[in-house]
């Protein structure tokens, strides 16, 4: 889930970008565009441009499209300009004889009372967003939740991979659960139990996403994760940010009638007030539900609350391009990008536009350069190429949860996907991060692709920050379609590498989901022509062989994929 934060243009960075060099990576774009055009045509990877992509973030990310906020005037824009671009290269439309796949959206603007806590031990009325955050996905102009049981459930994890079910012999019907945030993993990362789940890197189960969703398939009324933040990865304003406000979804025929009644957060001071209402305290019952035989603790208290809503459904698309493979079309390889951003905040003092030049107009760009490639080569693809600029990422990646649950290409037919987010414009690297590094067997073909440019695979710096549960590839895995989310790496390369590795860390801090981030004649589009390459290859590789990568033995999707490919 995105957060917007009203910022004013960043001109400080501009100082340092000149003070370090980065006004020189204009030319290096430049010099790397003509070396481009010196190689042959015959190879598809030399038109992988950089002047090419330069061009796509430039119109994308421009003030004219006003942010590609889902369904406005810039998605009109946004997915017109990448349907003209496949057109132009001879690509197919992807879903019959149309480029676009509808998504239907609902935004839920929640107004929650305060979360009302009594027992005969505790009374709290929790101030919304310093204490709680609450809310429903049920679309409904008005939920409530009635002197709701309060349960503890440890993890709220059912994890058959891992012999673990914290709703081992419960019945939560109309109680509300209260679980920690991430899995027993993290925080048995340090000890000598620290093989339990996947140790520090986060799994699925312990994304605040699978926690509410098993509340709900556990028939719980409401559904309360504790905050804290080395285990979330992020502090409580983000919480308090993100999940207030409108709150995006699919529109569902059954109106999300099968959510809790109500989803939330608490701090987790009030966590700890209310496990001392029954004699213990947050540390005893976090280590307590890292253990194999925890068994859930009523907490002797209820909950209640009542939510209003103000609902608005809308319209948008994915952009769906092809190009059907020669010997074995059935069979699919899926390259994903997000074409939507934040779009404009019509109260902001001076610049209220967030372009999204990096996040993700680059990727988006991308998608049209590989599917040049693909164009180029002497011989099209034994398998298809789906080319899937989607949705509403920046909503809770709604785009790509739509495609999943509604492909057009079956998903026991499609081989792999390949994702891109957030692409490099400061310069080559001699790495490459694989996000949930270890995952699948795509990354024995990623890493013979970044081989071929001298490259290596590393893992990523925070893996119990769940990363690759946060990008559009990760609805395809929830289906068993292996995925690949891989970015640049920190290794740069080159006399621009100190003044590169500078700028991308002060992104992060300076422009990612702001005004900020926008187009600059100094970007340096080499990193990504790496990587658009590599990724050109990895899809070749898979595109002509008979291969059908897997998930790693142990991997919570790896049940899913065999099902499903067994049931084909």
């Amino acid at each position: 889930m995105s957060l917007k934060i009203h910022t004013q243009p960043f001109a400080g960075l501009l100082l340092l970008a000149a003070g370090l060099g980065l006004a020189a990576c204009g030319d290096a774009t430049q010099e790397a565009a003509t070396d481009d055009a010196a190689v042959s045509k015959s190879d598809p990877l030399a038109v992988i441009d950089a002047a090419d992509l330069e061009q796509h973030v430039k119109v994308l990310s421009s003030d004219e499209f006003g942010g590609r906020e889902p369904a406005s005037e810039g998605e009109t824009l946004t997915i017109e300009y990448l349907r003209d671009g496949f057109a132009e290269l001879g690509v197919e439309p992807g879903n019959g004889d149309s480029w676009f796949q509808e998504v239907p959206l609902v935004a839920i603007t929640g107004k929650p009372e305060p979360l009302a806590i009594r027992g005969d031990n505790v009374e709290l009325d929790l101030d919304v967003p310093t204490q709680a955050v609450t809310w429903t996905k049920r679309v409904t102009e008005e939920v409530s939740l009635d002197a709701s049981d309060l349960v503890y459930v440890g993890y709220g994890v059912v994890a058959p991979e891992y012999g673990w079910n914290d709703y081992a012999g419960l019945d939560v019907e109309g109680k509300t659960v209260v679980m920690l945030v991430n899995d027993p993993g993290y925080a048995l990362a340090e000890t000598e139990r620290g093989e339990l789940f996947n140790g520090r890197t986060m799994t699925y189960y312990g994304r605040w996403t699978y926690k509410f969703e098993e509340a709900a398939r556990q028939g719980a009324a409401g559904a309360i994760v504790i905050h804290e933040t080395g285990p979330a990865g992020y502090p409580w304003e983000v919480v308090s940010g993100s999940w207030t406000g409108p709150q995006f979804d699919l529109v569902s025929e059954n109106r999300n009638m099968d959510r809790a009644v109500m989803e939330g957060w608490i701090t987790q001071d009030v966590a700890d007030q209310l496990f001392g209402a029954i004699g213990e305290n947050y540390e005893s019952l976090r280590d307590a539900a890292s253990q194999p035989d925890f068994q859930a603790i009523p907490l002797n208290a209820t909950a209640s609350t009542r939510i209003e809503n103000t609902i608005r459904e809308s319209t948008s698309r994915n952009v769906v391009a092809r190009i059907p493979g020669s010997t074995r079309p059935d069979e699919t390889i899926i390259y994903t990008a997000h074409w939507d951003h934040l779009g404009a905040d019509p109260e902001a003092e001076g610049d209220g536009i967030f372009n999204g030049a990096v996040d993700n107009a680059t990727g988006t760009g991308g998608l049209i350069e590989i599917a040049e490639a693909f164009m180029a080569a002497e011989q099209r693809p034994e398998r298809s190429i789906v080319f899937l600029a989607v949705t509403a990422e920046e909503s809770g990646l709604l785009g790509s949860r739509w495609y999943a649950e509604h492909p057009i290409y079956p998903l026991a037919q499609t081989v792999g996907v390949i994702n891109m987010d957030s692409m490099n414009v400061y310069g080559p690297t001699s790495d490459v991060v694989v996000t949930g590094k270890g995952n699948s067997e795509m990354e024995d073909y990623l890493a013979k692709a970044a081989a071929m440019d001298d490259r290596v695979l590393v893992g990523e710096e925070h893996p119990e920050r769940g990363y690759f549960y946060r990008s559009d590839h990760f609805n395809f895995a929830k289906k068993g379609v292996p995925a690949l989310y891989a970015e640049s790496g920190s290794s740069f390369i080159g006399p621009d590498a100190e003044a590169a590795a500078a700028y991308a860390e002060a992104y992060t801090a300076e422009r990612y989901h702001k005004p900020a981030d926008e187009y600059e004649e100094w970007f340096d589009f080499s990193g990504a022509i790496q990587d658009l390459r590599m990724y050109y290859r990895v899809g070749e590789m898979l595109a002509n062989s008979e291969d059908w990568p897997e998930w790693a033995e142990g991997n919570e999707f790896k049940a899913a994929r065999e099902a499903s490919r067994s049931a084909d």
